[in-house]
């Protein structure tokens, strides 16, 4: 009986420290794109190109900007089906806005069909350098089109990838026609994950290495939606495309 009641004061303390970093008090906000231009800011935002298979052996082949868009203040992320060929977008930041620490938040609407697999996430900067998963991967939001409405927010490194241990899921309701904020807190002590600010999960190792912590140095953002592949499914509707991401703002708030 005294080891439930101390798991429970432990397991209670512990969701309220994770809880409780989801506020900005102490925070200044120090880069954001509100994507009010006419086009994509390519100071910033790079279009990542590949050929299908290329990771997650998904179905997609990620074009030169031609499935990405910037108008009325909105990134627009497009993955589209035509004469028997998926094509997609993906942009990141590498080495133009990278960060360490901080809390991260984009406002979007997700596209909604099954095969569909968006994503807003992080990847380490040392990626070519190191590899994956040593490099670390942060996912602050994915949503795979056979499972809808379920939010996942993962961590990826070098002791725990593949079957994803380090994960959690909301239920949201319809994040295909409406807005939700998919945010993440990263400090040197913890990181977690939220939707609407409700918390989704922390990761908070009790003891620090180089395979379970590589995530106090630079990381970029990645946002892309695949198609298909190990985890999107075996199953892709054709008839959901074309199918849209939309993206309002991306911010980035920093300790004072």
């Amino acid at each position: 009986m005294k080891y439930k009641i101390r798991l429970c004061i432990f397991l209670f303390v512990f969701f309220s420290v994770c809880a409780f970093s989801q506020s900005k008090k102490g925070y200044r906000l120090v880069w954001q794109d509100n994507f009010s231009g006419k086009e994509l800011d390519t100071t910033t935002w790079t279009n990542e190109t590949a050929n299908p298979r290329w990771v997650n052996n998904e179905w997609q082949r990620y074009t030169n900007g031609g499935n990405v868009k910037v108008s009325k203040g909105k990134l627009k992320i497009e993955a589209r089906y035509k004469n028997g060929e998926y094509t997609s977008g993906r942009i990141n930041t590498r080495s133009k806005k990278t960060f360490i620490y901080g809390i991260i938040e984009m406002k979007a609407k997700l596209p909604k069909g099954t095969g569909t697999w968006p994503a807003l996430w992080m990847l380490g900067q040392n990626d070519q350098a190191v590899g994956w998963p040593a490099c670390g991967e942060l996912d602050i939001m994915e949503h795979v089109g056979k499972h809808p409405g379920f939010i996942h927010t993962s961590i990826h490194n070098s002791s725990g990838y593949g079957q994803t241990p380090y994960t959690g899921i909301l239920q949201v309701k319809d994040p295909f026609n409406t807005y939700h904020i998919y945010g993440m807190e990263w400090t040197k002590d913890l990181i977690s994950f939220y939707v609407d600010h409700k918390l989704s999960y922390c990761y908070r190792p009790d003891i620090k290495n180089k395979d379970n912590w590589p995530f106090d140095k630079p990381f970029f953002l990645i946002f892309n939606i695949a198609v298909g592949g190990d985890w999107g499914g075996p199953v892709v509707d054709n008839n959901c495309f074309p199918a849209v991401m939309l993206v309002d703002w991306v911010k980035v708030y920093q300790k004072k």
